[in-house]
């Protein structure tokens, strides 16, 4: 082997070390297990990108060793309800909190091979969710955790990102 192709073969092994970790995924449904704070959902349609929630949102999301799920993502300036009970609410003070706030629970699976998390819905604030199984395309990198949702609650698809809570 001349000093050209061992060069070669030290080049080829290092470059494999470094970027091989830049393309993680959870081997198992324990990489993701804990909870996870929202940063951010961008939402695709016809081309145009925008931020789900708008800036500010919060929220959360928790994947218990069970298999159990919940999340939640609630817009950051919800307008407050005049009334100050939830159940009169004017129609504008409902619709706001409507399209800006997001829940749901259930149970989750992952697949390492097609690196995928299936939510099995029990339950959402968007009743067409509920009883309804939603696989997603996974990437867990670090402390960082996205997925994408190719059938959005708001239309089009989105891309979910999550910050792991230490």
């Amino acid at each position: 082997m001349t000093l050209v192709n061992k060069l070669a073969v030290v080049t080829v092994l290092l470059l494999g070390t470094t970027l091989l970790p830049c393309t993680t995924f959870a081997q198992n449904a324990s990489d993701a297990i804990g909870m996870w704070a929202f940063v951010s959902s961008l939402n695709e349609q016809n081309g145009r990108k925008t931020e789900t929630y708008g800036p500010g949102a919060t929220g959360v999301m928790v994947l218990g060793a069970s298999g159990r799920y919940a999340i939640t993502i609630i817009a950051a300036e919800l307008p407050k309800f005049a009334s100050n009970n939830r159940t009169t609410a004017t129609a504008d003070e409902a619709k706001a909190v409507v399209a800006r706030s997001n829940a749901h629970f259930g149970t989750y699976s992952m697949n390492a091979g097609d690196k995928t998390i299936t939510f099995k819905i029990e339950s959402a604030t968007f009743p067409n969710w509920n009883g309804t199984e939603q696989k997603r395309t996974l990437t867990i990198r670090g402390d960082e955790l996205q997925y994408a949702v190719t059938a959005s609650s708001v239309g089009g698809s989105s891309v979910v990102m999550w910050k792991r809570v230490k």
